[in-house]
């Protein structure tokens, strides 16, 4: 049975890495697999998904899959899979149009991608995806402390930044993730 998921996780929980490692998976057994992300991360151009450990593959656009003519899901080469790296920046629509996928085509429908902003308040697919995902699985990492992380802080310098545009893209060099303790006290990094 096909399903939605939607595997989440902080800054550096290396979300890219998994989704990449699910897809090289699926074609060792034959399988055919659709990667996409959203068009507006455009960090490492519109057509690839990066890991910081290295890990890349080609996609295409989020928009581009969904623009596909409905017959292209039922035809020969219809997915067996498909993979959405940095599914935050999906819109409510677009998640919707995932869900139909899913339930009209018989085709998983694997999301990864954060679950808040920098504020902590939910991102627009995010949202949409805890609201309809089948299956929503949480991939951890830790806070410089060693606790679990489950804030994604923005900075400059040293700063911790808790004002600004919701969406700037941005790796290791503008995010660190934190544990609520660290968040909430703007602490980085051991003094």
């Amino acid at each position: 049975m096909a399903k939605l998921y939607f595997r989440y996780g902080a800054m550096g929980a290396s979300k890219s890495a998994n989704a990449l490692m699910v897809k090289y998976n699926y074609e060792e057994r034959g399988k055919i697999v659709l990667l996409c992300k959203p068009a507006l991360d455009n960090r490492d151009g519109d057509q690839l998904v990066h890991s910081r450990m290295g890990l890349e593959a080609s996609c295409l656009t989020a928009e581009e899959l969904l623009a596909r003519d409905p017959a292209f899901f039922t035809g020969p080469e219809k997915p067996d899979c498909i993979i959405v790296d940095e599914a935050q920046f999906l819109t409510a629509s677009q998640v919707e149009a995932f869900v139909r996928l899913v339930d009209d085509y018989k085709i998983p429908v694997i999301c990864y991608g954060l679950k808040t902003d920098f504020r902590s308040l939910l991102f627009e697919g995010s949202k949409r995806l805890i609201e309809l995902a089948d299956e929503i699985e949480e991939i951890p990492t830790i806070c410089w402390c060693g606790k679990k992380a489950r804030f994604n802080a923005r900075y400059v310098g040293n700063t911790l930044i808790r004002e600004g545009e919701t969406i700037v893209l941005g790796a290791n060099d503008a995010y660190t993730p934190l544990c609520r303790k660290h968040y909430y006290e703007g602490k980085l990094k051991k003094d």
